[in-house]
């Protein structure tokens, strides 16, 4: 793995989330580490693209950094402008459901047409990291995730929505990468 580039990731995301929004970077730190702790069962260019996804995955929430509303559009356009490999970008921009978000957002066909969708061991390891940390980066199972997330917003907002139509295709990810993960133990 190149290791410089996961500094990179590590670094910028602390730079850009770790001041203004310290809740979100414990999530975006535990989300790396846990992706750093399956890596092994992808290649190392895959492995790499997981981890460093994972540092970046939340940047767009950062005001510096935030354009449209959707944090996953606005940090992949970030990451392409300044230079990060299209494919992390693109990682960034489809992470955890978010074209079921876009959709919600008006933007879906703005984000289907940026960024491709990866549909990969690697992406949905990252799905699978996200999604099974909470906010204080604390290790949940997918369900108890979902249900602090809608425990945090009010029933009819954008991200209840989303979520509602989201969860089968999530649940999806998260057991394929654990079947992944126990085909293939530490």
């Amino acid at each position: 793995m190149d290791d410089d580039l996961l500094v990179q990731a590590a670094e910028l995301a602390e730079r850009h989330l770790a001041g203004g929004l310290p809740r979100r970077w414990k999530h975006v730190q535990a989300v790396a580490l846990k992706s750093d702790r399956i890596a092994h069962v992808l290649d190392d260019a895959d492995a790499q693209a997981l981890v460093a996804s994972a540092w970046l995955h939340d940047l767009g929430y950062a005001s510096s950094v935030a354009d449209t509303g959707l944090h996953a559009l606005d940090g992949a356009r970030w990451l392409l402008a300044n230079g990060w490999p299209r494919r992390i970008a693109a990682l960034v921009a489809h992470h955890s459901c978010a074209q079921f978000e876009a959709d919600e957002r008006g933007l879906g066909s703005v984000l289907a047409e940026e960024f491709d969708q990866e549909r990969s061991p690697t992406a949905d390891a990252l799905w699978f990291a996200d999604m099974t940390t909470g906010p204080d980066g604390q290790d949940l199972d997918v369900l108890d995730r979902l249900a602090e997330i809608h425990q945090r917003y009010e029933p009819d907002s954008i991200v209840v929505r989303f979520w509602a139509r989201a969860t089968p295709t999530l649940l999806e990810a998260v057991k394929r990468t654990e079947a992944t993960l126990a085909a293939q133990p530490m």
